[in-house]
């Protein structure tokens, strides 16, 4: 059974940092692609970043050099590091796989970690 499990949330001054992290198993998590995808309160989803099986990495233009996605494939987990967060931050934060042999296909999702930014 696939599992994909968020921890890290919580509140945070703006200007602060936070690291999620995502733990993974029953597939091969090496083997796919990984993203970081958030909704804030009453609004739609949005990707946020990508990891590829190979580490490269891709964000959003609203996080990029602020936030930095990363992988332990020995440790089957996935993390975003989240520096100098502001108010429109504040969301939640799941952690999605690809389909193998996609980098765009996610099939499933974590249940999600709660961002707040707030002074």
């Amino acid at each position: 059974e696939v599992q994909l499990v968020e921890s890290g949330g919580g509140l945070a001054q703006p200007g602060g940092s936070l690291r999620l992290s995502c733990a993974a198993s029953g597939f091969t998590f090496s083997s796919v692609v990984m993203n970081w995808v958030r909704q804030a309160p009453g609004k739609g989803l949005e990707w946020v970043s990508r990891i590829m099986t190979f580490g490269y990495t891709t964000y959003a233009d609203s996080v990029k050099g602020r936030f930095t996605i990363s992988r332990d494939n020995a440790k089957s987990t996935l993390y975003l590091q989240i520096n100098s967060l502001k108010p429109e931050d504040t969301a939640v934060y799941y952690c999605t796989k690809c389909e193998p042999g996609s980098w765009w296909d996610m099939d499933y999702w974590g249940k999600g970690t709660l961002v707040t930014v707030s002074s």
